[in-house]
């Protein structure tokens, strides 16, 4: 069967010039929670190496909705910026996107500048910090600001907005029974717990138009006990589809409970608690770190067994696959199965021109070594691959990176 990769393909109003999209890895470029010449760089790089559409990471659509202070906050100072960027990106001829989302509990007060809240009142170790529960009145106007952000999008020249209601973030915390112990009609059964997505995905559509394409990204399963399973995670990808959604991205895990069931393979302990600046955390990190985040064997496209079920069950729309993609013979394989689309991050990080690499040869595989090094700075500088920089490394973090690179060696 012939490729499709290199075809064009429609996302509600917007056509891809191939079906690849660089999915929604954050950056941790934006100090001051506003665009740089970096994150410029780094999108045009990735626009220029052949993608379809590149995603830029995670833009709070409120200060409450900031998890990081290397974070997008979306609002009307910084757009001239956004503009830049998607003019960069349009000149290479791909399409621009941009993820929307509140991270809900996953932040602290020195980020986003209040007790962080979430669908209930808790307290969460990520952070580590107290959290409090929203009151019923607060949700329509932070479903205003979806809205609001995505007007903003449009006016800094973005082709499609992704709508984050996966990975633990404030919208998949109303969904998970996990985070959501609600009394009120937000709470309970699944129907309750949508509510919150119905109202988000409401603004959404409104704001959208018919000009601007809309994706969500969403999650298959929580990826531990108590959480979301795939019964009810295809119950809410159908709801989407009825909410206006014209893509679905297709992930899974949380981030504060279970982050390498999203990213799979070991986090390099060493290496996250080198970057860190808090000496206690640093401490603690390299300490207890690898109890608190547990390996999770990494295997190519480790999604696809879940992907397929949503594939079956929802027919009427297209359906991004992401997760451990990392050659064209696997990314061929997974488009022949009926995905219209696939995502990347950490392969277009480690080679922004792999996209055209792979239309000149058809055995194109990237040369990630699987450490998540990349993932262990970005919580504290940027997302960079070990095998770009220019600093020389220390021997300890050199020797971390080698052991985990052979151990995911084929």
């Amino acid at each position: 069967m012939e490729s499709k990769l290199f075809t064009p393909k429609a996302i509600g109003p917007l056509t891809l010039r191939n079906r690849t999209i660089r999915s929604a890895a954050f950056e941790s470029m934006c100090p001051g929670n506003s665009p740089s010449k970096e994150l410029l760089s780094y999108h045009h790089s990735v626009a220029a190496g052949g993608v379809g559409m590149t995603t830029i990471a995670y833009a709070a659509v409120m200060q409450s909705g900031l998890s990081f202070d290397r974070q997008l906050w979306m609002r009307k100072e910084i757009l001239p910026g956004l503009r830049e960027v998607t003019d960069a990106i349009h000149k290479e001829g791909a399409a621009a996107s941009i993820q929307l989302g509140h991270c809900g509990n996953m932040s602290h007060k020195s980020i986003c500048g209040v007790t962080p809240v979430g669908a209930c009142t808790g307290f969460n170790l990520y952070s580590p910090t107290f959290v409090r529960g929203l009151r019923e009145n607060e949700l329509p106007g932070i479903a205003k600001a979806f809205g609001e952000s995505v007007l903003m999008a449009r006016e800094a020249g973005f082709d499609a907005v992704e709508i984050h209601a996966g990975h633990g973030y404030l919208i998949s915390q109303f969904l998970s029974p996990y985070t959501n112990k609600r009394k009120d009609s937000f709470g309970g059964g699944l129907e309750n717990r949508m509510r919150f997505m119905d109202m988000v995905m409401e603004e959404v559509m409104k704001a959208a138009k018919d000009d601007i394409a809309v994706l969500v990204k969403m999650n298959m399963r929580d990826g531990f006990k108590g959480g979301m399973e795939l019964e009810e995670s295809l119950q809410v990808g159908k709801r989407l589809v009825k909410d206006g959604a014209q893509a679905l991205v297709l992930s899974g895990g949380f981030v504060s409970k279970a982050p390498m069931y999203v990213m799979r393979g070991a986090m390099p302990i060493k290496s996250m608690a080198h970057y860190m600046d808090c000496w206690w955390l640093k401490y603690g990190v390299g300490l207890a770190g690898g109890m608190l985040i547990p390996t999770v064997p990494f295997k190519e496209a480790y999604f696809l067994e879940d992907a397929l079920k949503f594939r079956e069950a929802i027919p009427e729309i297209p359906l991004v696959y992401v997760g451990g993609l990392v050659s064209r013979e696997k990314i061929d394989e997974v488009l022949s199965l009926g995905f219209e689309f696939v995502q990347m991050a950490r392969a277009l990080l480690n080679e922004p021109g792999f996209v055209n690499r792979m239309r000149q040869e058809e055995k194109a595989r990237c040369n990630c070594g699987h450490s998540n090094y990349c993932i262990a700075r970005m919580y504290s500088i940027d997302m960079a691959c070990h095998k770009h920089l220019e600093e020389k490394l220390p021997d300890s973090l050199e020797s971390e990176i080698s052991k985990l690179e052979k151990q995911w060696e084929n």
